[in-house]
């Protein structure tokens, strides 16, 4: 089987990338080694910046999105049992985000490349990629015990961290950079109305707390955990009792979460990633296969979409005029966006959560730079502009 562009990895990039393409008239086949129950249960990200609903709109997937998502206007910060919002739309010049978690955006998206698009091969373990500095890139893949090939014009890693993409960029022109935390976050979903109307992230002395959410009747919730942590370990109350504390503000001393059923509770390691280049040849990564960040900055996701944007444009760029300028300046073009974020999501973390051998002089600057925020519309605005995200490259 040969098509123009193939894309491994059914999340949200590749599946963004797919039907962008396809609006475009460039064909695709789309590669994912769950199946789709796995894929379309998978709890991620949740917040989108402005420039991924207007993708997510141009791609068609913004009907459900738009009826079903919660704007949020800001965030409010707690720490040293204060309370402060960030105005989004008052420091940014009317930017916000959205709240509709990556579970719906990748069910539109598979339902909409089942309606019309290409392939869509599920169950597809792709086991290398060869040939990427030639004419036409091979993926080696596993389908219904039999292996077989797919030649490719471009070849897009979308298969996230530990995909086999980046493999075919040779080691000698690789670069990884990386920095591990040393905490992780206990994260749960819960049958319980949020207490709050928009996201609550904490700074407390008993650890970092953010209390988010997926729908007006659903809590997501998360707790700063030494690494390591057995979810087990954590009854239900002792999760919402830890909360309750670490949220905890004299601005309503007597607020609480409301409380409910946790259907789901998992712990997610912190780091941060980067590898350079995103292109070799005509293999391309995009999303966590070239890049990850913590999630305090809820940049993940945004910056996948941000990926297969930049990459979109310069493939039908490619097929309409016949320059390869935007796909040679993809690489360059994303990371420097990529490491925005990567500073941003480093600055939120640290600046949030206690290090286990933090000293008092260090919590007293963390506390020292909140109040900043608190206090000063330019370091407020700072925040705001890179939590609502930043421009996409024109």
């Amino acid at each position: 089987m040969h098509t123009t562009v193939g894309i491994i990895g059914g999340g949200p990039a590749g599946l963004l990338l797919a039907r962008l393409l396809h609006n475009a008239g460039i064909d695709s086949v789309v590669l994912e080694s769950r199946d789709r129950a796995y894929v379309e249960r998978r709890q991620r990200a949740g917040i989108l910046e402005q420039a991924t609903v207007d993708a997510l709109r141009a791609a068609g997937a913004g009907e459900r999105m738009d009826r079903e998502g919660m704007v949020h206007d800001g965030i409010e910060l707690r720490f040293d049992r204060r309370s402060h919002r960030v105005d989004f739309p008052a420091l940014t010049g009317g930017r916000s985000v959205m709240v509709y978690a990556q579970t719906e955006v990748v069910k539109d998206l598979i339902a909409l490349q089942r309606a019309d698009g290409g392939p869509l091969l599920f169950g597809a373990e792709v086991r290398a990629v060869t040939g990427a500095d030639a004419d036409r890139p091979v993926v080696h893949y596993l389908l219904d015990g039999r292996e077989q090939t797919l030649t490719c014009d471009y070849v897009i890693g979308c298969d996230g961290f530990h995909g086999v993409a980046k493999n075919a960029v040779p080691e000698s022109v690789r670069t990884s950079y990386e920095r591990t935390y040393p905490y992780s976050w206990l994260g749960i979903l819960a049958e319980a109305p949020p207490a709050y109307e928009e996201l609550v992230y904490a700074h407390s002395e008993r650890g970092f707390a953010l209390a988010s959410m997926r729908s007006p009747s659903v809590s997501r919730l998360y707790l700063q955990v030494p690494n390591g942590t057995d979810p087990a370990d954590w009854s239900d109350d002792r999760i919402w009792d830890e909360l309750d504390a670490r949220l905890a503000t004299d601005a309503d001393p007597g607020w609480k979460l409301e409380r409910g059923p946790v259907v789901s509770k998992a712990v997610l390691p912190m780091r941060s990633q980067v590898t350079e280049p995103m292109r070799y040849g005509r293999v391309l990564l995009a999303g966590d296969a070239a890049h990850i960040v913590p999630p305090t900055g809820a940049k993940g996701l945004n910056l996948a979409a941000a990926d297969v944007v930049v990459l979109a444009r310069a493939l039908i760029s490619l097929r309409d005029t016949g320059s390869v300028e935007l796909l040679d300046a993809y690489s360059d073009t994303c990371l420097r966006r990529v490491w925005r974020a990567e500073h941003f999501s480093y600055s939120m973390t640290t600046l949030l959560h206690a290090d286990p051998g933090q000293t008092p002089f260090e919590t007293r600057l963390q506390l020292s730079q909140l109040d900043r925020i608190a206090t000063s519309p330019h370091a407020a605005a700072e925040l705001a502009e890179n939590y609502t995200g930043l421009p996409l490259p024109r």
